[in-house]
């Protein structure tokens, strides 16, 4: 049952996409605003996390949001785990700003998908460039902060294994210490349903918590990095235990006491 429905999910996307893509396009093409293509494509992948409830009984519950800032410009850097592909479309449709994502440029040859990303504004960057992607991470990053446009961060780069820890990079730490942005940590449980390099996908809930912001002015990248990441791992030991054998064991026997 859950190959079928998520044979039927993934048709479904495949599907929705295309109006939503033509339609960015088309937007882009008569002159419409980033803010508008990213309303339509905002939709798209609200739909997108949706369906997943409809078709796979995947639900998710979001804690901490009241930490997030409410300052009509403020910036700010999100700093997310990364375990499936789940997180990349929950995040624009849970999140109250504009969020510009920092992809490698590769999957702007997705069809569709990959157009539509394409046409909105986020940064994409060739990593094989090095420190020169790095420069235009930063100085696109400078401007899309000032407009109030929230920067999402995968740390670990890639999507790892439940239970796991990826290596957290500086880059983001480095892009919010240069343009005075705080970061905020974000902790999400999105394998627990959706598994890194899997096609089928299990009901249940995907929980997200939302960390308290961090000041990055006068810290130093590879610090405010390791605070983040103590604080994600922390966070995903509490809401998966069973994820971490150790945690879990320890929680069993501290019940039994």
């Amino acid at each position: 049952m859950s190959l079928l429905r998520s044979v039927i999910h993934m048709l479904w996307m495949g599907i929705t996409v295309v109006p939503y893509t033509l339609l960015i396009l088309l937007v882009r093409v008569c002159g419409g605003s980033p803010a508008l293509r990213w309303k339509i494509a905002r939709a798209w992948l609200t739909l997108s996390v949706d369906s997943a409830g409809w078709f796979c009984g995947i639900k998710y519950r979001v804690q901490g949001m009241e930490n997030l800032p409410t300052g009509a410009d403020q910036g700010v850097v999100l700093l997310c785990k990364h375990q499936s592909t789940y997180e990349t479309f929950l995040m624009p449709a849970i999140m109250p700003r504009s969020l510009a994502y920092v992809f490698k440029k590769e999957l702007l040859n997705i069809p569709f998908f990959g157009w539509s990303i394409g046409s909105l504004d986020m940064i994409h960057i060739d990593r094989k460039q090095g420190s020169r992607a790095f420069h235009k991470m930063v100085e696109q990053g400078k401007r899309l902060l000032a407009q109030g446009i929230w920067v999402i961060m995968f740390p670990e780069g890639t999507r790892v294994e439940r239970g796991q820890v990826g290596e957290y990079k500086t880059g983001a730490t480095r892009l919010a210490i240069m343009t005075g942005a705080p970061v905020v940590p974000i902790a999400v449980t999105s394998a627990k349903c959706w598994p890194r390099k899997s096609f089928i996908k299990k009901p249940g809930v995907v929980d997200v918590s939302v960390g308290p912001m961090m000041q990055s002015t006068g810290r130093k990248h590879d610090e405010l990095m390791q605070e983040v990441q103590d604080w994600i791992e922390a966070e995903m030991r509490r809401l998966d235990p069973e994820a971490y054998p150790a945690v879990a064991a320890i929680s069993t026997g501290s019940a039994q006491a």
